[in-house]
């Protein structure tokens, strides 16, 4: 096989591919033009969007070209494979501003340059286009009966499949089609749930154009204990700072499994495969392993200097001293703390917990700790009626909150 699948099976990123032979083929005899594509269906991708990006650098690496399709047309529509209902749908200027930074959070991570890393929006070809002229052209090659044999329609069957949702197989063919016309695109990669999506892409240029075109997918991923990879009791890791801060990014990696290390030190860093066994070796402290992780991963999100805070931000608050700056931090006015503040107010306030009720619940149930005087020891707090004043303030006027075992946050206050 070629080095540069091969490389992507040694990394995890294989689990079907259309013609294995004819794909390795068609590496070995040059550069290959391939495209992967997201639907700007919110502001921000999260992690588990980026695993199919991770490998279009592993092909660019390898000498091949990529394409990352932002579906502002497809969008408009909703995908309906891996869902079990009809998706929301969203105004065209809401996904044309979700498409724009989606787009940057991509140049951000592939670095687009117009050759060997570029970047389409299909809005481009599929939002003028004729409906009775595109069912003539493409509609024809369909067939029904084949459609509804795909998992993803099977699946809908049982709780309803809107028309509208059932052309979505038609556009994403003819997006295909129309980047093997643009750019001589002759393969497609992305997640397993677009297994069906990428055969009918490839069966339509081969009707049509009569070339054979190639399709590969990736595992969906999921964690040691069967949870879908990248979701967290707030819900998703998102690779927007406002929606998930770099330390709480960070803190998602540290936090991973150990039966998960090794998997996803291959699949979402660039290190080489032998040094990734090496960390992981039996015998090896798998935090250390977990640290350099969240380390890799969150430098090539958001940057080596926010991965450094990050890092020294999870050092402080679980092994006490050290510099604070990258923990997640509120600002209060000290003139709360004078008056006694409420533990559940304060923990709620700061965003350790979502309602009053909730944070009720984890004081009754011995998850509330407030920081010593040095930052380096914790209290536990049971009343839900206690009072937090100035002499819980360290000499710099902050304190650490701690939720459960692993959610912290800096109080700074002001005057």
């Amino acid at each position: 096989m070629n080095q540069a699948l091969e490389n992507l099976k040694t990394r995890g990123f294989f689990q079907q591919c259309t013609n294995p032979e004819g794909l390795s083929a068609l590496f070995d005899a040059g550069p290959v033009t391939f495209y992967v594509g997201c639907d700007p269906t919110g502001t921000s991708l999260h992690i588990g969007h980026m695993v199919p990006f991770f490998a279009y650098r592993h092909l660019r690496a390898a000498g091949h070209k990529g394409i990352a399709l932002v579906g502002g047309g497809t969008a408009r529509i909703g995908d309906p494979s891996g869902k079990t209902e009809l998706r929301r749908m969203l105004t065209y200027e809401q996904l044309d501003a979700n498409t724009a930074a989606i787009t940057k959070q991509l140049d951000r991570f592939l670095g687009f340059d117009g050759d060997g890393a570029r970047w389409a929006n299909n809005k481009d070809w599929l939002a003028d286009l004729n409906y009775i002229d595109f069912l003539r052209e493409i509609g024809s090659h369909f067939s029904v009966n084949r459609m509804l044999s795909f998992e993803a329609y099977k699946l809908r069957l049982e709780t309803g499949l809107s028309f509208i949702e059932f052309n979505y197989q038609l556009l994403q063919s003819y997006d295909f089609l129309e980047l093997y016309r643009r750019y001589g695109c002759r393969l497609q990669i992305g997640g397993d749930d677009q297994w069906g999506n990428i055969v009918a892409g490839g069966d339509l240029i081969r009707r049509i154009e009569g070339t054979e075109v190639f399709g590969m997918t990736f595992p969906l991923v999921t964690t040691a204990d069967g949870k879908k990879m990248g979701k967290t009791e707030k819900g998703a890791v998102f690779l927007d700072p406002g929606l998930t801060s770099p330390y709480e990014f960070f803190q998602y990696w540290r936090n991973v499994q150990d039966a998960d290390i090794r998997r996803f030190l291959l699949m979402f860093t660039f290190l080489p495969p032998e040094e990734c066994d090496a960390l992981t070796a039996p015998g090896r402290n798998p935090n250390e392993a977990k640290e350099r992780l969240a380390w890799e991963v969150t430098a090539l999100i958001h940057g080596k200097e926010e991965a450094d805070k990050a890092m020294a931000g999870a050092r402080a608050a679980f092994s006490g001293g050290g510099d604070r700056s990258g923990m997640p931090q509120a600002t209060l006015p000290r003139s709360r703390f004078a008056a006694g503040y409420n533990v559940v107010d304060l923990f709620t306030d700061v965003g350790l917990a979502p309602s009053k009720s909730e944070t009720r619940r984890l004081v009754q149930q011995g998850g509330a700790f407030v920081s010593g005087d040095d930052a380096t020891g914790f209290r536990v707090i049971t009343d839900v009626a206690a009072q937090l004043t100035t002499d819980d303030l360290n000499g710099e006027g902050e304190l650490i909150l701690r939720a459960g075992k692993k959610r912290y946050c800096r109080v700074l206050t002001t005057e």
